[in-house]
């Protein structure tokens, strides 16, 4: 075989060295980029905003990710997509947004770490072993803080309550409130036809009702008759979420959904980094908003500083 000449083998063998270099530039670029399946409850604006929070902080951080989105529910309720084996595709983290995603991230992962969001509580992503993130519940200082902060008067705070669900939590509000020169009133009820009467024993004595996250007294089937407590006897229903402000309690916290996002993937970041994500603590939203109605405060006799209402993320009242 004629062999090149010098200058013909010379160029190719640059050519052969450029073209290996490119190429593992190309795969160095594709190992160096994390893949993070997205699991996703359902279709809604604080999932999307909560996506785009860790996006946008996870490329702020300088590291470049492939995305691929499982939305588990359509808003309708019906199944959407279902995540296919994760395990296979070299998936390095796996985001979580909603109770439903956790718990099928928690089917899936088998090892892969998981970052969840737009969860109730902290036990709820603890149970899921590897997982870390953030939870939608305040801490109960917190929750206290703000209401001696939109309601310096009150000091008696009436609270009924499931014991099957929520007997440790209150047992802690119970001392947290103490040490803030508070005073929990609580009543215990068992099923919803015992919440009447549990309200009723507190007619004359609570200055403002705590609503908490409990399957048996705060639901959308007991919304008639605690709102309707409230606005008979005057005492200020404290919601869980703005829609309850929009349906007459008189203030609700909420969080800044973007800004979990945030949160979350500054723990993907460690994460990626190499820690382990079952050692990193899920933290509460570090960010607090608030929704007012003044119509309820009106109703009620009560002062509302034009200061709080223009704090407010939103406000209710009559047009």
């Amino acid at each position: 075989m004629a062999s090149q000449p010098p200058k013909t083998a010379f160029l190719l063998t640059i050519f052969a060295t450029v073209l290996i270099v490119l190429l593992g530039a190309v795969r160095a670029t594709a190992a160096g980029e994390a893949r993070i399946a997205v699991f996703v409850s359902y279709d809604a604006p604080p999932m999307e905003e909560a996506l785009a929070g860790f996006k946008e902080t996870l490329a702020r951080q300088g590291i470049a990710a492939v995305y691929e989105v499982y939305p588990l529910q359509e808003a309708s309720g019906r199944g959407h997509r279902q995540p296919r084996a994760v395990r296979e595709d070299g998936t390095c983290l796996i985001l979580a947004l909603g109770s439903l995603a956790l718990e099928a991230a928690g089917r899936e992962a088998a090892g892969i770490p998981v970052v969840a969001g737009l969860v109730l509580r902290e036990g709820d992503i603890r149970r899921v072993r590897g997982s870390t993130g953030v939870f939608l519940e305040f801490p109960l200082e917190t929750q206290f803080a703000w209401l001696q902060h939109l309601m310096p008067e009150a000091r008696r705070i009436g609270v009924v309550f499931n014991p099957a669900e929520n007997r440790a939590t209150i047992e802690a509000a119970g001392k947290m409130a103490s040490r803030m020169g508070l005073e929990l009133l609580t009543r215990e009820v068992a099923t919803p036809p015992e919440l009447p009467g549990a309200l009723e024993s507190l007619a004359n004595r609570a200055d403002v009702l705590w609503g908490i996250s409990d399957n048996v007294v705060v639901t959308p089937q007991t919304a008639k008759s605690l709102l309707l407590f409230s606005f008979r006897n005057r005492i200020p229903f404290i919601g869980l979420s703005t829609a309850w402000v929009k349906a007459g309690a008189y203030y609700a916290l909420d969080r800044d959904y973007r800004d979990i996002g945030r949160q979350c993937a500054e723990l993907a970041g460690k994460v990626l980094a190499g820690a382990d994500a079952g050692s990193l603590a899920p933290v509460p939203p570090r960010r607090v908003t608030y929704s007012l109605n003044l119509k309820t405060a009106e109703q009620m006799k009560m002062h509302v500083p034009s200061s709080l209402s223009k704090a407010a993320d939103q406000l209710f009242r009559e047009d």
